[in-house]
């Protein structure tokens, strides 16, 4: 049976686009030279995140301090990245300006162009006051199979993969710029509180709905964010493949997509047994 090898990426992404490609350039070289068809970066790739969780939207004091930049999915610089991607397929994040209204989003690439789009639904603590929220999850196909994607914050909703999941996902990307714990922080990021949760929504979304999952996310400090890294693959039973720990780098897995979905599914299928009639409160107003 034919396998795909996928990869995760923790790496630091800021303001500056022409260091941001640089870096790009360089990862996916080293992606392709170890075989990767498919490359999840992290959320904010393409200008980098908001330098805090407070509250955004006013006056800048610095230049990092500045809201990221505001690209259009179909400009110049999506188009590179999807130069830059040739026949491997790229997931990346960005500030998204649609008219006046920004959104944090995520786009899948090849060398023949956009394949998908997410706009990140859940917002945390003040990204509001920066964003508009998306409306929706859907996956879509691919040279490497039908993806899904979300961000970040995304992840810490059971439904959200779930519909992504009930749509055909057998992969899902998700790429976040998720920091330490602004309080009570650990030292050490391998001990801190919420570099546990990133890795526990990581297996739990990957295992409850029997998918390949790939998490992707910034490294190092951005304003008053440190971010734990953590990139990983992980398989459908649970089971990291591959992962970063709390350090830049890249995670790279080789699976049998179709059947590791398969043998985690035929005796426990997740999806199969569901029981829609019993979840009447699970939609709300």
């Amino acid at each position: 049976m034919p396998t795909t090898t996928v990869a995760a990426v923790a790496a630091p992404f800021g303001r500056d686009l022409g260091e941001v490609f640089a870096r790009v350039e360089q990862l996916v070289a080293e992606a392709r030279s170890r075989g990767v068809q498919l490359l999840a970066l992290p959320e904010a790739t393409l200008g980098g995140y908001l330098a805090d969780l407070g509250e955004h939207g006013v006056a800048a004091v610095t230049p990092q301090h500045a809201l990221p930049p505001a690209l259009d999915v179909d400009g110049p610089e999506v188009a590179r990245l999807a130069r830059i991607a040739g026949d491997m397929v790229i997931t990346a994040g960005l500030c998204e300006a649609d008219g006046g209204t920004r959104y944090n989003t995520a786009v899948a690439v090849t060398g023949d162009g956009v394949l998908g789009v997410h706009r990140k639904v859940h917002q945390p603590l003040g990204e509001g006051n920066s964003y508009a929220a998306g409306d929706g999850f859907r996956a879509f196909d691919s040279p490497v199979g039908r993806i899904g994607m979300m961000i970040c914050y995304d992840k810490a909703f059971p439904e959200a993969a779930r519909t992504l999941a009930m749509d055909g996902a057998e992969i899902v990307a998700c790429m976040s710029a998720w920091p330490g714990s602004r309080t009570a922080a650990a030292t050490d990021l391998a001990e801190d509180r919420w570099t546990r949760r990133f890795d526990l929504f990581d297996q739990a979304r990957a295992l409850e709905n029997q998918i390949v999952w790939l998490s992707a996310n910034q490294a190092g400090t951005f304003g008053g964010l440190r971010f734990v890294c953590s990139a990983k693959v992980v398989g459908p039973g649970g089971d990291v493949l591959a992962t970063t720990g709390v350090a830049p780098g890249m995670a790279v897995a080789t699976v049998d997509v179709r059947a590791t979905l398969d043998g985690a599914r035929r005796s426990m299928g997740h999806l199969r047994d569901r029981r829609p009639d019993a979840y009447g409160a699970l939609v709300g107003a």
